[in-house]
C-alpha cells in the first residue's frame, strides 16, 4: 500500500492548483509526459473502481508488476534499504523490544517489515495490506532474508476496521506512508478502531504528507493534510495525539504523528 516521496521534508504547497502545475511543468518539462500517463491511468481506474480501496489496490497491482520496490516509493534498492532502516531505527530508539507485538498497517513488500520481523520474537509481527500483489512480493522478501522461522502474519485486508484482530494486543502499531494515500474517511475509520487493538501503554505511529495551507489531493493517489486536522480527528476518537518533532530531523519527505489510549510523555 505505501508509496512516498524521497525528497527532504517541507511544507507542501497546493499541488492541485493550476498555478503550481504550470510552474512545475515549466521547471521540469521532462516530467510532463510521466504525469500525463499517470493522470490517464488515474481517470481509467476511477471509472473502474469508484471506491478508494479498489482504486488503490489496482494502482498497486500495476506498479508491483513493474517493480515491487518502486511500487512502495523507493527509486533504488539502496533507497529501499535506507528507508526501511530509518523506520526500524526510529522505533528502536523509541523502545521497540523483541517481546513487543507489532501491527504494521500497509506493510508493503516488507521494506521496513523484514527488520522488524528479525528483531521481534517469533510470531510477534503482524503485517496487513490491501494489495495481494505486494503481499506476494513481501513473501519473497521474507524468503530472501531467511526469516521463515519467525512466522510473521501477512494478511490481506479490505478496510481498516481491524475487526479480525484481538483487543488489547499490540504494543506498537505502525503505518508508514499509508495516510499520505488515504482520504480522510479511511483515516477516520482507522483511528476509530485502532485504540481497541492497542494495549493501554501501546502507541500508533503514522506518517502523512503535511501542509499548513489548503488541504488537497493530487489525482486520487496523494493527499495533503494539516497537522491540526489529524490531531483533532484523533481526539474525537478519545486518543491522545502528538506531532513527533524528532522525526522531522530524519531525511524523509513526510511527517509523523503518534497516538495512544494513554497520555503520551512529553
Amino acid at each position: 500500500m505505501p508509496k512516498e516521496a524521497d525528497s527532504p521534508k517541507k511544507l507542501h504547497s497546493n499541488r492541485a492548483a493550476l498555478t503550481h502545475k504550470v510552474g512545475y511543468a515549466l521547471r521540469h518539462p521532462e516530467r510532463v509526459g510521466p504525469y500525463v500517463r499517470r493522470a490517464g491511468r488515474d481517470a481509467w481506474l476511477r471509472l473502474r473502481h469508484p471506491d478508494h480501496i479498489g482504486y488503490y489496490r489496482a494502482v498497486m497491482a500495476h506498479d508491483t508488476r513493474r517493480d515491487p520496490e518502486a511500487a512502495v516509493g523507493s527509486r533504488s534498492h539502496d533507497r529501499w534499504l535506507a528507508l526501511g532502516r530509518m523506520q526500524f531505527d526510529y522505533l528502536l530508539e523509541h523502545g521497540l523490544r523483541p517481546e513487543h507485538r507489532m501491527l504494521d498497517i500497509g506493510c508493503g513488500n516488507l521494506r521496513g517489515g523484514w527488520r522488524f520481523i528479525d528483531h521481534l520474537d517469533t510470531g510477534h509481527y503482524y503485517g496487513i495490506d490491501i494489495s495481494p500483489d505486494i503481499l506476494i512480493a513481501a513473501k519473497r522478501t521474507l524468503t530472501r532474508r531467511g526469516l521463515q522461522a519467525k512466522l510473521p502474519h501477512l494478511t490481506l485486508t479490505g478496510d481498516l476496521r481491524l475487526d479480525f484482530l484481538p483487543d488489547d494486543h499490540f504494543d506498537v502499531v505502525h503505518a508508514h506512508s499509508v495516510f499520505s494515500h488515504s482520504p480522510l474517511s479511511v483515516i477516520d475509520e482507522c483511528l476509530a478502531h485502532v485504540g481497541r487493538v492497542m494495549t493501554d501503554t501501546g502507541f500508533f505511529d503514522f506518517t502523512f504528507d503535511r501542509t499548513e495551507g489548503t488541504e488537497h489531493q493530487v489525482l486520487r493517489e496523494d493527499f495533503y493534510y494539516r497537522t491540526d486536522t489529524l490531531l483533532t480527528l484523533a481526539a474525537q476518537h478519545r486518543l491522545h495525539a502528538r506531532f513527533m518533532e524528532d522525526w522531522e530531523k530524519r531525511p524523509h519527505g513526510q511527517s509523523k504523528i503518534r497516538v495512544s489510549r494513554s497520555p503520551l510523555p512529553s
